[in-house]
C-alpha cells in the first residue's frame, strides 16, 4: 500500500492521523531511532523527519536508517531543502510554500530536487505548504508572508490554490515552539473549502492534549506534533494521549 494510501485510510476510517516529527539535527541517530520506537509503540501512525536546515546529508541517512530499524511504520521526508532528500525514507512529502515570498521554495527546490526524488524512487505526497502567524524559524528561513491567524479566509485562498493545481494535501504550520496552535476557525473553514477528498495538515504549537483535540474536532485530518515529544520525558504515554484525544 502506497503511503498516502495508508493515511488516507486511517484519517477516513479512524480518525484524525498522528504524525510524530523528528528532527534529525535535534539528537543523534540512536536518539531518533528511540523517539521512533517509543512513538510507534505510543500508537503514532508515521515518522516524518527533516524540518531544519542541519536535517539532511549523512545525519539524515543515518536517523532513517535506526528508526527503520526500530519501527515498521511509514518514514516521510519533510525537507527544509534539497539536502533533505535521502533513499531510505518511503515517501516525501513534495511540498511548495506556497505564501513565500522567495520563488526558491516555491518552485526552484522543487525543481532542484526533483530528479534526486525520481532517481530514489520515492514515493511523492504532493503538499501546500502555508505558514501562519506566529510563523518561527520556519517563517523566516522561508521568506513567508506570513498569514495572520485572525484571517481565516487567506488561508482559504492560498488551499484552494493548492487544491486546483492538484496538491492532494493542505499543511498550515504556525511553527516550531509556536505559543498556540492554529485557531480552530481557521482549521474548520480551510477544511470546509478543500472539501473530503483533499487532507488537511495541522502542526506548530500543538502541545497539550487539549490542542490536539481542539485541531482534531475544527477538521484537522492530520496532526503533527515535535517539540512536545522532544521535551516530554515519556514519548509513548504522551502520544498515547494526544492519539486518544484525537479520536474521541
Amino acid at each position: 500500500m502506497k503511503v498516502e494510501e495508508y493515511l488516507n485510510k486511517i484519517a477516513d476510517e479512524k480518525g484524525t492521523v498522528h504524525l510524530t516529527l523528528i528532527d534529525p539535527a535535534s539528537q543523534s541517530p540512536e536518539e531518533g531511532g528511540d523517539i521512533a520506537y517509543e512513538a510507534a509503540c505510543g500508537g503514532t501512525d508515521a515518522i516524518m523527519v527533516g524540518g531544519s536546515t542541519g536535517a539532511g546529508g549523512t545525519v539524515l541517512d543515518r536517523t532513517i536508517v535506526e528508526i527503520k530499524k526500530r519501527t515498521s511504520i511509514p518514514v516521510i521526508l519533510f525537507p527544509a531543502n534539497v539536502d533533505g532528500i535521502s533513499p531510505h525514507a518511503d515517501a516525501i512529502f513534495f511540498m511548495s510554500l506556497l505564501n513565500s515570498r522567495d520563488v526558491n521554495f516555491i518552485t526552484t527546490s522543487q525543481m532542484i530536487g526533483a530528479p534526486i526524488v525520481y532517481k530514489y524512487n520515492i514515493e511523492t505526497i504532493s503538499m501546500a505548504y502555508l505558514i501562519v502567524e506566529p510563523g518561527g524559524t520556519v517563517g523566516w528561513v522561508g521568506d513567508a508572508r506570513l498569514i495572520p491567524k485572525n484571517k481565516p479566509e487567506l488561508a482559504v485562498a492560498y488551499s484552494l490554490a493548492g487544491k486546483y493545481m492538484g496538491m492532494h494535501y493542505t499543511y498550515l504550520e504556525a511553527g516550531s515552539g509556536a505559543d498556540r496552535p492554529i485557531t480552530p476557525e481557521m482549521i474548520g473553514a480551510t477544511k470546509h473549502a478543500l472539501g473530503d477528498h483533499n487532507k488537511l495538515i495541522v502542526g506548530g504549537g500543538i502541545r497539550t492534549v487539549e490542542d490536539a483535540r481542539e485541531c482534531a474536532r475544527a477538521g484537522a485530518d492530520m496532526i503533527v506534533t515535535g517539540t512536545v515529544v522532544e521535551e516530554t520525558g515519556d514519548v509513548r504515554t504522551k502520544v498515547e494521549e494526544l492519539i486518544t484525544a484525537i479520536r474521541e
